[in-house]
């Protein structure tokens, strides 16, 4: 249904008479939209794209030639059941990017608010990619991976199905990634190893002076020191002062199911 006079369709685009396009989006040549798809105002798809399946685009996105985003899951245990993709709020999504839907175990694939997906990059199934992330040509996420905010992924880097990337973590090109990524942490290697705090990172990211140097001192003790992480963690605790960055970082850690790369 397309809801507004101010749509731009190229002629040889096809969508579908239920497709749902809010007021300014365009469709460029040659695109395919599909029956089950939104997109919200503003939107711009390129030409040469597919959008299909339960597919969401939010407001003001940039969908770049040959994009294909909403279609099944590389899964061979998916079956064909309704599963979904949500796109957020002024995102670019580059040339021949692909996102598939969920699977059953989790239902659907989401990416949030103001990421850039560079050309080629993958977010395969169930993955939750946050906000203000960059994920730079050809970067793969494989199926359950989890993206936290303002985390920067590299190019080619590879990253293991139910792994979790942690807010502000900058990891290096052509890295492979099977441990979960601390937050604020500077990693790269085959495997990843953390190298220190993403110190660049942190202050445009307008982190108060105190917080990265409390952070520094975190870095050290965990990835530096040849300490247990239970040891560590215990000696961040009798040597750091109680700070939320700090706190996160520790708690990401516990939390971790597949546990983290190690220091150098």
């Amino acid at each position: 249904m397309i809801m507004a006079e101010s749509i731009k369709i190229h002629p040889t685009a096809i969508i579908h008479p239920k497709a749902e396009l809010a007021q300014g989006v365009e469709i460029g040549a040659y695109s395919t939209i599909g029956k089950n798809v939104k997109i919200n105002c503003n939107t711009k798809i390129g030409s040469f794209c597919v959008i299909d399946g339960d597919t969401q685009i939010g407001k003001r996105c940039n969908i770049f030639t040959g994009a294909v985003i909403g279609t099944a899951p590389q899964d061979l245990k998916y079956k064909g059941e309704a599963t979904k993709v949500h796109i957020g709020d002024d995102n670019q999504v580059r040339e021949y990017v692909t996102v598939n839907r969920g699977t059953i175990e989790k239902g659907v694939t989401s990416i949030g608010n103001k990421n850039l997906l560079m050309a080629y990059s993958h977010i395969a199934h169930d993955c939750e990619i946050q906000d203000g992330i960059v994920i730079a040509n050809a970067g793969t996420c494989a199926g359950h991976v989890k993206v936290e905010s303002k985390a920067i992924i590299g190019g080619m880097v590879a990253i293991h199905q139910f792994v979790c990337i942690g807010s502000m973590a900058i990891i290096g090109g052509c890295s492979k990634v099977v441990q979960d990524v601390p937050p604020y942490s500077m990693v790269d290697g085959h495997p990843v190893r953390v190298y220190g705090a993403n110190i660049v990172g942190l202050k445009r990211a307008d982190i108060p002076e105190e917080n990265i140097n409390n952070l520094k001192k975190t870095f050290v003790i965990l990835f530096r020191k040849k300490l247990s992480i239970s040891n560590a963690l215990e000696k961040v605790a009798d040597e750091i002062p109680v700070d939320p960055f700090v706190l996160n970082l520790i708690n990401f850690i516990k939390d971790s199911k597949r546990g983290i790369c190690r220091g150098k």
